[in-house]
């Protein structure tokens, strides 16, 4: 079970080493489910990406803007957990940050019955 307090730590002193101002370790694999811890330096920039099928960000320290083009689309602060868009979007640290990023990779249908 990883340590959710001790990888902020961790990373956080990996982001402000790291030139690009980031670090990330992939937490948890299991099937379609994945869960990474991602520090950023205030400043610095997850680019604009697409987006999987589902996906979530819970700010585990400092705070963090989302945005959809160049619209803010929502700021998330420690402790806070906010649905990812399905639209390509950027992260932007507004302080020292990590976020547990959760996301679903693929959708498997299943007949019912």
């Amino acid at each position: 079970m990883p340590d959710l307090d001790a990888l902020v730590t961790t990373h956080l002193d990996l982001a402000r080493a790291d030139a690009h101002g980031r670090s990330a370790e992939l937490v948890v694999h299991d099937g379609e489910l994945r869960q990474t811890v991602i520090a950023l330096t205030a400043g610095s920039e997850l680019g604009e990406h697409a987006s999987p099928p589902a996906a979530s960000l819970q700010t585990l320290r400092g705070r963090v803007r989302v945005h959809v083009g160049d619209e803010v689309q929502q700021e998330v602060g420690a402790g806070e957990l906010w649905a990812l868009t399905h639209e390509r979007h950027s992260v932007l640290a507004l302080e020292d940050s990590v976020v547990l990023l959760t996301t679903v990779t693929s959708v498997a249908r299943h007949p019912h019955g």
